[in-house]
């Protein structure tokens, strides 16, 4: 009787042992904040039933400052320490805290409430009064910085439109529209385009006028917009504030100087114009070929015929296998051609045949090869590929 009794009370035992160990738990949870009111992304929270010299239950504060964990239920102190915090002391501390069994609570633990800065000695209020004055800026600044970064995203997509105007011309026109109302067409475009590139920019040079990219792409805008004095203006103001800054910005140097290359190129000042599109290439020799091609463009554009052919050696030099330069040498020294009366052809000047059949080797279906054939043609010269481009 004794061992069935032995036996009964075991069993009684063992079949209370689930019971105690699913006693009921609460869960808590929370956001924790340091006194600037940023989150705090390291440490702990603690629940303590003697004001917080003990921690009954642990819980580590995530990389976004949430912390969550269960507890039975009961009245608590939340604590909060750092991973150097001494284990007798606190960063801060909640009383009164309770968790309740099957219910989760919330529990932020707050360091910029007016409760624990009151607390804060003096030098201390002072630190944190200019931790967030620095904070405040910092933020301002980086929204200022997000702000211009989406304009200049924008100011690219700008310039690519306005470089593509003719392609969106034809096809808001169609094939049959007449010449004039094409290029009407494409200087309203462009003049969209540049003129939301100057808006944008101006806002964003009066934000942040120590950004030498800002005043360059608004550089560029108005000469697109043949606003040129005020173009000169931003350039010049584009390359005195890249020269102050700690890390020069190669790109912005070799642009905004052949944009001013371009304004003294239109305005008829060749020798300014060369010393411009010159720093460009030299400052930038990545971007050489472009720049000095783009001079022989522009002197095209103003029908400066000897200063065209000048910057188109000077293009060919720094780009040998673009085929356009030896088009627009051709071009420029062709203004010199004369006319044999004896056997009807036109006479072209020195280097003038050679530079277009140099463009028909590189480019024998480009755009101008049926008007170099033409050229050629009436100068009784028989097409040939032998012209040797001047190296580098």
């Amino acid at each position: 009787m004794k061992r069935n009794l032995s036996l009964w009370l075991g069993l009684l035992a063992f079949a209370l042992m689930p019971a105690l160990a699913q006693a009921p738990t609460g869960k808590i949870h929370g956001h924790v904040t340091n006194p600037t009111g940023a989150s705090t992304t390291s440490g702990s929270v603690s629940l303590s039933t003697d004001g917080g010299h003990n921690a009954k239950f642990t819980f580590p504060v995530d990389a976004n400052g949430d912390y969550k964990g269960e507890a039975p239920p009961g009245t608590y102190t939340v604590v909060f320490r750092q991973p150097d915090t001494p284990a007798d002391k606190m960063i801060d501390s909640i009383d009164n805290v309770k968790v309740v069994a099957g219910q989760d609570v919330l529990q932020d633990v707050d360091m910029s409430r007016k409760e624990y800065i009151d607390k804060l000695a003096p030098d201390q209020k002072k630190q944190l009064e200019e931790l967030k004055k620095h904070n405040s800026e910092a933020m301002q600044a980086n929204q200022i910085i997000k702000g211009i970064n989406a304009d200049l995203r924008t100011v690219i997509q700008d310039f690519n439109d306005a470089d593509a105007a003719s392609k969106a011309a034809v096809q808001a026109l169609g094939a049959a529209a007449s010449r004039a109302d094409l290029e009407a067409k494409i200087e309203q475009i462009k003049a969209a385009k540049y003129t939301d590139i100057e808006t944008l920019m101006l806002k964003d040079t009066a934000a942040k006028p120590d950004a030498s990219v800002l005043w360059a792409e608004l550089g560029k805008a108005q000469v697109g917009l043949k606003k040129y004095d005020a173009g000169e203006v931003s350039l010049k103001k584009a390359l005195e504030v890249d020269a102050a800054s700690k890390k020069p910005n190669i790109p912005v140097q070799g642009s905004a100087n052949a944009g001013l290359g371009e304004i003294y190129a239109r305005a008829g000042k060749v020798p300014e114009a060369n010393a411009a599109y010159d720093t460009a290439a030299k400052v930038d020799p990545t971007g050489a070929g472009v720049y000095l091609k783009n001079e022989a463009v522009i002197f095209s554009q103003t029908g400066n015929a000897d200063a065209q052919a000048a910057a188109a050696d000077e293009a060919i030099k720094a780009a040998p296998n673009d085929p356009l330069p030896y088009y627009l040498k051709g071009q420029g020294l062709i203004q010199k051609a004369t006319f044999d009366s004896k056997t009807n052809m036109i006479v072209l000047p020195p280097g003038c045949a050679e530079a277009y059949q140099k463009y028909l080797e590189l480019d024998p279906t480009g755009q101008f090869a049926g008007d170099v054939k033409g050229i050629l043609a009436q100068a009784g010269q028989k097409i040939v590929s032998t012209y040797k481009a001047p190296k580098k």
